[in-house]
């Protein structure tokens, strides 16, 4: 198997931490998105011109909750992705989740608030962060309740939803995430951060091409 990743990509850390904790090989080729050379080879690959996306065979695999759920699939006697059809439910609804409410509030709040800065000096919309807080809030509220008596977010072991939350949500101090009254949501994200997967994928380590 090979994926396509760029480092600094949420959608690709949750991906990365998955491929870490299965123990599985896997051949990673960096793409640079600031890159003209690097985003008309992606589109090769993905239509949408987005990372991750995972070759395996004849098969290319883009979005990053269905290349998690793959390689959990291709593994055997692993526990992030429970075979129990009801448990395995239950990871999947908070991962639909995610990708309709959490992701599009955090990933809105990272471009206003780091992205469009970084890229070109522009300042951030009061408005527009406005809005995503307030969709990040209602997020977060959401994850603190299902939190409040369990350590994992989806039954009683770290699970694909755990990992997908933490990536999400890294960029939280440069982006300015709100989230400080957020206890049972803030341990998730330092138990996630204990993991040794988790800074084997910060984007300021060392990676190869």
């Amino acid at each position: 198997m090979k994926l396509h990743y760029d480092p600094n990509s949420s959608c690709s850390r949750r991906v990365r931490l998955t491929i870490a904790l299965l123990g599985i090989a896997v051949d990673q080729h960096r793409i640079d998105l600031g890159s003209a050379a690097d985003r008309t080879s992606l589109r090769g690959l993905n239509p949408n011109g987005k990372v991750p996306v995972l070759e395996d065979g004849g098969l290319v695999l883009w979005e990053s909750h269905a290349i998690m759920q793959y390689v959990c699939n291709r593994t055997s006697d692993q526990r992030l992705y429970p075979p129990d059809i009801a448990a395995r439910a239950d990871v999947d609804r908070w991962l639909f989740w995610i990708t309709g409410h959490l992701e599009p509030a955090a990933g809105g709040l990272n471009i206003e608030n780091m992205w469009n800065r970084l890229i070109d000096g522009s300042a951030p919309d009061p408005a527009v962060v406005a809005r995503l807080e307030g969709m990040l809030h209602a997020a977060a509220q959401m994850l603190d309740r299902q939190l409040a008596d369990r350590q994992w977010i989806a039954g009683d072991s770290l699970s694909l939803a755990d990992l997908s939350v933490a990536a999400t949500v890294m960029y939280r101090e440069p982006a300015r995430h709100p989230l400080g009254s957020y206890r049972h949501l803030l341990g998730l994200l330092d138990r996630v951060a204990a993991l040794d997967a988790w800074p084997a994928t910060d984007p300021r380590a060392r990676h190869e091409r």
